[in-house]
Order: C-alpha cells, then structure tokens, then sequence
C-alpha cells in the first residue's frame, strides 16, 4: 500500500483539520492508499516545520506528506520514498532543509489561501491610519474629547480615494490587496520579483525588487506583502523608510523578517512614518520591553491577519484538486520554486 502521512492537528483549533477534511482527504486518495493520521499535534505558528516524534515515525516509508511545513525528522525519514509534500502554510523558508532537498520530492503550499483574509486585513489597517484611528485610541485611553483636533488640521485625516498605496510583493496576497486598494479609488503601485508578470487591473506601476526606494518615493501607503526568501529580509531598511514622502504610514502582514525594526522606530520618532499597524515582528511573541508596544502610533497586531472561519474550505478544495491531480500525473497547483523559496 502507497502510504499517506497526514500531519494537521495544531493546538490552534483554527488550524486543526476536522473529522470532515480528513475524510474527504481519505476519499480523494481512495484504493492503494494507505493513510496514516498522526494525533499528536505539531505547529501552525509561521512556516511550521516543527513535528512530532509520531509524525517522524509514521513518515518511514511514506510517498505523501501533508502538513504544516515539513519537519527534519520527516524529511530524514522519507527519504527515498517521498514524492510530494504538502504545507497548508504558505511560507516554506522552514521548510526547504538539506533534509527535504536530499528527498527530490516536489513541495506545494497554501500560497492564495490566506489572500482574501489578510487583504481584509490591509485595507481595515489603512483605512486606521487614514482616518486617525491612532489619535482616537490613544486619546480614549486618556479621556480626552478630541474633535478640536480633528478640525482644525493637527490630526491628519485623508480619504481613500486618490491616496498613493505602494505594495511590496504582488503574489497572492500583494493582488488581492491591490484590486481592494484600485476598487476604493487609490493609485496602487508595487514592485515584484517577476515585474513583467500579469498584475491586477488598475495598478499603475510595477517595478523588480532594484525600484522599491522608487516605490517608497511615491507612496503615501507601504504595504508589505512580499513572501520570507531570504533575499527579502530587511527588505524594507532605513533607506526605504527614509524615501517615503513624510507623514506616510507602514502596513505589514507577511514576515516580520522583511522589515527593519529599529530603522523603523527611529522614523517614527522623527515623524517622517506618521503610523503603523503591524501583525508581524522579527521576534514573536513580540517580546513585552518592545517599544511597538507603547508607541502611540503603532498598532500591534498578535500575527492574525490570516484567521478566518473559511480557511478549511479553501485548503479542503486545494488538497482534493491536487491529490485528485497526483493520482493521474498531472502538474500539481500551488508547486514551490525550491530555488526561488516560494
């Protein structure tokens, strides 16, 4: 029998897979599988990568691998029977190890998946710094009525439409920010790996990863979209913050990796980044002594801009269509660039 690991019990019960999903992963495989559900749970949190000494064991021998990311000890023992791996994660840094490349199996991800949610997650994070939301706050905590403020020009309010918005990373999430951004009426620009590739209609620029100081020049807005390479850590540095007009706003929601944090906190200080919302940090848990917690004008988000109530629904439809895919040889959706990291 061709053996199955599947791997998704997480201690999140947003993340964990139901009776339902694993049925219909058993049906999908149907006669000359064998599939093998490990009960001990592993992490969802980031990339995962992080399993169970069950999960290690129930991998000896086995053809597919269904997880959150792919641990060491998996890879090591599949080797010289893994075909494919998939990680219901969309980051797959933690994921691609000597160990896994030593399989030769190919790798898919959740990559689109969190799209829909996080992009949410953008706009209602611009829409609070447009509309002053931090003052709001902080004046709240400290019982102040604060129309005067407001009307008379010291709290900056802008409306969306004709806001410049900058998109760093125009994959899955990046787009589906953008067509949220074009559809409320902002000038979207973004650059990318692959700037020639398709882009959502109504963006008007896209630059390659060389034009992202550009980009900052001409952004009201920075959105940080872009996926954890290795190339992309500290992406977005003192030089990039120091370009943007002043009085921008940050937005961040893929890896806290990209961003330079204490570059960061200077530019907010100074004033030159009027406000941030933030749901990725370089350490998480944000550790308690962090300035981002005190700070005004940061938002701080615990790394939930992906939670939502459908995520089953759409990773249930991916994992069918591939392993349906799988089964008669097709090209399978969603296959990682091992080389490229995503």
């Amino acid at each position: 029998m061709r053996r199955v690991v599947v791997d998704l019990v997480s201690p999140r019960p947003l993340w964990s897979i139901t009776p339902e999903v694993a049925a219909a992963i058993r049906r999908a495989f149907g006669r000359g599988f064998q599939v093998v559900e490990v009960a001990a749970a592993g992490s969802s949190d980031g990339d995962g990568g992080v399993g169970s000494s069950e999960a290690a064991e129930a991998a000896r021998g086995a053809e597919v691998y269904l997880g959150y990311g792919v641990p060491r000890a998996v890879a090591t023992a599949a080797r010289g029977s893994l075909r494919w791996a998939h990680s219901a994660a969309a980051g797959v840094r933690a994921t691609i190890t000597p160990e896994f490349l030593a399989t030769g199996a190919v790798l898919t991800n959740a990559k689109g998946l969190h799209a829909e949610p996080m992009a949410d997650w953008a706009v209602a994070a611009i829409g609070f710094c447009l509309r002053g939301f931090h003052y709001a706050v902080q004046a709240q905590r400290e019982i102040r009525w604060t129309k005067d403020e407001f009307t008379d020009g010291r709290v900056p309010v802008r409306e969306f439409g004709g806001t410049r918005v900058g998109i760093v990373g125009l994959g899955g999430i990046g787009s589906a920010v953008a067509r949220r951004c074009v559809a409320l009426g902002m000038e979207v620009r973004a650059v990318r790996r692959r700037p020639r590739a398709p882009r959502p209609r109504g963006v008007k620029w896209v630059g390659g990863p060389a034009g992202l100081v550009e980009l900052a020049r001409r952004s009201e807005v920075l959105v940080i979209a872009a996926p954890d390479t290795g190339a992309t850590q500290r992406a977005v540095n003192d030089a990039v913050l120091r370009a943007l007009p002043r009085g921008a706003y940050l937005v961040s929601l893929a890896r806290g990796s990209l961003l330079d944090e204490q570059a960061l906190c200077t530019h907010l200080e100074s004033g030159q980044v009027a406000g941030c919302v933030l749901d990725v940090y370089a350490t998480e848990p944000l550790p308690q002594d962090h300035p981002f917690w005190r700070h005004p004008r940061v938002l701080v988000s615990p790394h939930v801009s992906a939670v939502s109530d459908r995520f089953w629904e759409r990773e249930t439809a991916l994992l069918v269509d591939n392993i349906r895919r799988y089964r008669r040889g097709a090209r399978l959706r969603n296959l990682v660039d091992l080389e490229a990291g995503y």
